[in-house]
């Protein structure tokens, strides 16, 4: 258990990949594509509501405690996907979209609930990342419906930037807003089924395992089946890690005017990427999808590489 626990992100993310392919090369499911994808588009948002349900049933509300200096945090995430979205309106048919996209992705992403862990274990503030955890789901789940309904107004015929804004906000609010309110009434009404979840400490992990796996089958679809070309895939991958390296270093930055470098730093690098792998495939360009992939492999050796200098500080 404690190696797969400690080399879960790559197991995780062979799982996706065989798992496409392994599904592709069996002839007698040949005919059943079409309802994998449909079944997949109800259960991918299901755990990754069910995942941080059961990670914010761990926390109290007494934790919740936004700051103003986290103000900071958002408005670089929520610019620099504004920024981009309108370099993207003003020029529609630019090259490199994709990587646009994917670089709008990387830097929306809301951080991931697993940052308050690892903030821990770099001896970090983890109620400043869960307090700012809250804060960017909100700004995420009216910023992005928000900014694809406006690139992509008049895409579906029929559908205005209303209906369009609405569609996406109801898929993506229930997501990051909802599981945090049930987790506080769950813990306030139904005491012994909060209880029966803590006593389950590795069941968001778990749930992060399975939702992984299916996000990278998922996202190696985009990739196998994908037109783009090399050149766009390699922008991706360059775009990502760029966009993960600007934002642990500003993080940090932010974070250590205000005590917090830690936390700062996790608060912005590390990310929800399951949730940037959905929004991907679900709302952009299905390529784009990679973008959570690639940044899923970034931010974990970035983390990595923290912990081990943190052990090996400790020990000298």
């Amino acid at each position: 258990m404690r190696f797969i626990k400690n080399w879960m992100l790559p197991i995780a993310m062979l799982t996706g990949v065989a798992a496409y392919f392994l599904y592709v090369n069996i002839p007698i499911l040949n005919g059943t594509y079409a309802a994998a994808m449909t079944l997949i588009s109800y259960v991918q948002p299901l755990l990754l509501f069910c995942m941080l349900f059961v990670s914010f049933c761990r926390v109290s509300i007494r934790q919740l405690k936004p700051l103003s200096w986290m103000l900071k945090l958002l408005a670089i995430q929520a610019l620099s996907y504004v920024v981009m979205g309108g370099i993207l309106f003003l020029f529609p048919t630019m090259p490199g979209k994709a990587i646009i996209e994917s670089a709008m992705l990387c830097m929306i992403c809301p951080t991931a609930t697993a940052a308050a862990v690892v903030t821990t274990k770099l001896r970090g503030n983890s109620s400043v990342v869960i307090s700012y955890t809250c804060l960017i789901n909100l700004t995420v789940s009216l910023l992005v419906p928000a900014m694809v309904s406006f690139l992509h107004e008049g895409a579906v015929p029929g559908m205005n930037f209303e209906t369009s804004f609405l569609l996406i906000l109801g898929k993506v609010f229930p997501l990051l807003i909802l599981p945090l309110v049930a987790a506080w009434l769950v813990r306030h009404v139904l005491p012994r089924f909060h209880a029966a979840i803590l006593r389950h400490p590795n069941l968001a992990f778990n749930l992060w395992a399975v939702s992984l796996s299916l996000a990278i089958a998922v996202t190696t679809k985009a990739f196998v089946h994908s037109q783009a070309s090399l050149w766009t895939l390699l922008g991706i991958a360059i775009v990502s890690l760029i966009c993960c390296l600007v934002q642990f270093v500003m993080g940090r930055i932010i974070g250590r005017h205000h005590g917090e470098p830690v936390a700062g730093a996790q608060c912005l690098g590390q990310k929800n990427t399951v949730f940037a792998i959905w929004m991907g495939y679900t709302f952009l360009d299905p390529v784009t999808a990679l973008a959570g992939g690639f940044y899923s492999l970034w931010h974990n050796l970035v983390n990595s590489w923290q912990l081990y200098k943190n052990r090996k500080d400790a020990s000298a």
